[in-house]
């Protein structure tokens, strides 16, 4: 098992082969095999690397009831803004209800009454309601082209980049870059911000396919996020503000991850749609990093 778990991450770090299809098939002695060739009876194999943030704790719809019907109010908990937006269907004698769903931007950690729904005097009232949101203001604008290398030490190697077929292919991950290290290596803070998410406590796989991760929201409004971190070694907490260059994490190996490497991402809301959005590093991968020359502008 160890000879084949090497073998696929060699074959997923590959130069060669990014952007390239995979297969897996088992042969007639029971051994799996992944391959870029094409064999009878093999099927492409799909890693999935989607971030996973359960936050439906600390975004919610509360509702208050009171003489003049119910007024419904929406929570945000977190350290960032959110847009949200709440829907009202299969509404039965109830006044207020709005043409179309309401949304607004909730700051960090507050709460809003977003409408109120009087009975109508004709009958029991009854209506369903349905939350949506996505973390960050929409009216963000992205204001840093070139970030400095998030990591101390190397030089490293980018085993996937942009558009890679293997994981980056969904809206969340499109523009994400993978970059192989060993495990333990200091991860730190490519922009300074304010820690609006973490989790520290996943080992191995776990059940979030990210992994270990921070979540940093940058002045600008958009985010910084780190994934697949060691467990344990996250040196921030939510809430924290964080200078450019400031210790987060250890890289690590965590959740739906082929092998040690840190998977970096930048990401902002574009209306109820967090996005990875494009960036460049300031410089080569394979090269030291230097905080001095690769600071904000």
């Amino acid at each position: 098992m160890r000879t084949l778990f090497l073998g696929i991450i060699l074959l997923l770090a590959s130069p060669a082969l990014l952007g390239s299809t995979i297969y897996k098939y088992t042969d007639n002695n029971g051994v799996v095999t992944y391959t870029d060739q094409r064999v009878q009876g093999a099927k492409v194999f799909v890693f999935s690397d989607n971030m996973v943030e359960n936050t439906d704790r600390q975004v919610y719809l509360t509702t208050r009831k009171h003489a003049g019907g119910d007024t419904l109010i929406v929570h945000n908990d977190l350290y960032v803004p959110v847009e949200v937006e709440v829907a009202i269907s299969s509404a039965q004698h109830v006044l207020g209800v709005p043409a179309k769903p309401v949304r607004w931007v909730l700051p960090p950690r507050g709460n809003i009454r977003l409408l109120t729904l009087a009975p109508d005097g004709t009958g029991t009232p009854r209506y369903e309601h349905k939350l949506r949101y996505a973390l960050g203001d929409p009216r963000a604008k992205h204001n840093l082209n070139h970030y400095p290398l998030p990591w101390r030490g190397g030089p490293f190697r980018m085993t996937q980049g942009p558009g890679g077929r293997y994981s980056h292919t969904g809206p969340k991950g499109r523009y994400a870059v993978d970059i192989a290290m060993p495990e333990g290596t200091p991860i730190v803070a490519a922009r300074g911000g304010l820690i609006v998410k973490i989790e520290n406590n996943q080992s191995g796989r776990g059940t979030n396919p990210a992994g270990n991760f921070v979540r940093l929201l940058h002045d600008d409004g958009t985010m910084g996020v780190y994934l697949h971190l060691k467990q344990g070694s996250i040196n921030v907490r939510e809430g924290q503000r964080v200078v450019a260059g400031s210790l987060l994490a250890q890289s690590g190996n965590t959740g739906n991850s082929t092998g040690p490497h840190l998977h970096f991402v930048v990401q902002q809301n574009v209306g109820l749609r967090t996005v990875s959005i494009p960036f460049e590093f300031s410089q080569p991968v394979n090269s030291m990093p230097n905080f001095a020359v690769g600071g904000e502008r």
